[in-house]
């Protein structure tokens, strides 16, 4: 007996424009084109309905760290849904299958975290950052401490809250956005806005552009600095080695509380755990999803401080804040076997010693030269190609986006899936790629750039 009823692609492509409005598109547009659709997964292959096989190189939405189909996270998930399918965190309860996630979530942390929200996503742990915050500053005796910093480009989901912390001027003009107390500050985006400056020189120039910002809304009213260590939807851009202990330095000299979104770098995709270890600062909150679960189930979280943690328990009293999901059973016992997967397969060390730079250096020696990419960003198992106009002014394309989205759709053409974005090709594999499959996703995105290059003239 087959889990659905037996349809054609155009059947289930009806359907699709009858009742769906899908993310971050146009729907009309969509309809027209006909989405392709997904019918299964094994590793970092995906089938469609048609037949066609692709190799994955966005781990789905940066989320399917192990890949798809593993057994150990469906027997997880068909434990914990035998023994205890659902229950909650209120009533004065909690479950075994979240004090064991959190017992070694909080092995894998750096020391100074103690505490963990949990949600359902990364927007959800977002939205929960800004009610936590505030709520951290009240109890702290500094209540008139409420306004967020956070960049422009920068993405931290798509709830009112987490689009107001992001920093996507169409996303803000959709909705009345952002709400009132969140500001941004620009990005650390060298290739494009560095001008004369030495990527050291503006990264500098970048993190003091927070400490202007801090001055001008007065050091007492700043709540947080929020950022990604690496930016993830806004192009996939590292910063300068000169950014982040400068930012470091300014959120403690003025109090700041400073807040990693590890949504997408977090859980070995650097080849560390998180990618504030990779750049080697030390965050008061961390947001955490995606690869938590591989995203076998949907799970995020809050981590805080013990700062923040402790003075919530100790001297906060009642914090009115929970979702019916929070902290499910199931997600917890996936999350969990997810963890230890990682490690009994030694996922991360392959990853920094061994297929992440790998990767990294397939992708400079097929790119480094070639007329259309201006540079390669990256490390471990997620990438950037950066297309210009010109290589040595570092000029970008008039239409960049539409550029670099016939790219995306040349490289389904190939039978690849990578990601566009403000003129950049973005891979990020599962942490399970092999050497073979290193040089398919880069064979064929060479491909797909070639193609996008020759169209260009």
């Amino acid at each position: 007996m087959t889990l659905y009823a037996r349809r054609s692609t155009a059947d289930y492509q009806a359907i699709d424009a009858a009742h769906h409005i899908n993310a971050f598109l146009d729907q009309a547009a969509l309809n027209r084109e006909k989405p392709i659709v997904m019918v299964k997964g094994k590793g970092l292959e995906l089938w469609d309905s048609e037949g066609k096989r692709y190799l994955d190189g966005m781990s789905g939405l940066w989320c399917t760290n192990v890949g798809y189909g593993r057994q150990e996270l469906v027997d997880a998930a068909t434990r914990q849904l035998q023994e205890l399918s659902y229950y909650n965190l209120f009533f004065h309860t909690t479950h075994k299958a979240v004090l064991e996630l959190s017992d070694q979530l909080f092995e894998l942390l750096p020391d100074h975290f103690s505490h963990v929200i949990y949600t359902n996503s990364g927007s959800e742990a977002n939205e929960a950052l800004i009610r936590t915050v505030r709520r951290y500053w009240d109890v702290a005796g500094k209540p008139q401490k409420k306004t967020f910093i956070a960049r422009i480009n920068g993405y931290h989901g798509s709830s009112v809250g987490s689009a107001s912390l992001g920093g996507f001027k169409f996303m803000h003009e959709m909705g009345d956005l952002p709400i009132p107390g969140v500001v941004h500050i620009g990005e650390p985006y060298w290739y494009a806005n560095g001008g004369a400056l030495s990527p050291a020189e503006f990264g500098r120039e970048c993190a003091l552009e927070l400490e202007r910002k801090i001055l001008e809304l007065g050091a007492d009213k700043v709540a947080a600095f929020v950022a990604e260590p690496f930016q993830g939807a806004g192009g996939m851009i590292f910063p300068p080695e000169s950014y982040w202990p400068e930012i470091q330095r300014i959120c403690r000299q003025y109090d700041v509380l400073l807040c990693a979104d590890e949504v997408i770098g977090g859980f070995g995709r650097t080849g560390e755990w998180f990618a504030h270890q990779h750049f080697d600062f030390q965050p008061d909150t961390l947001s955490i999803a995606k690869g938590l679960t591989s995203g076998y189930v949907p799970m995020g979280g809050l981590v805080l401080s013990r700062r923040i943690g402790e003075t919530l328990v100790e001297q906060g009293g009642v914090f009115a804040h929970g979702m019916t999901y929070s902290g499910h059973p199931v997600a917890a016992a996936v999350a969990l076997a997810n963890i230890r997967l990682m490690q009994t397969e030694g996922m991360l060390e392959r990853v920094k010693n061994d297929t992440g730079p790998y990767l990294q250096r397939c992708l400079r020696e097929a790119f480094d030269r070639h007329p259309l990419v201006g540079e390669v960003q990256g490390a471990g198992l997620v990438a950037a190609i950066q297309f210009t106009a010109d290589k040595t002014s570092r000029r970008l394309l008039d239409d960049e986006d539409a550029v670099a989205w016939r790219c995306r759709t040349h490289g389904f053409d190939e039978g690849i899936i990578i990601r566009s974005t403000r003129g950049r090709m973005i891979m990020a594999p599962a942490l399970t790629i092999t050497h073979a499959e290193i040089d398919e996703l880069v064979q064929k995105t060479l491909k797909a750039v070639n193609k996008t290059a020759a169209e260009l003239g």
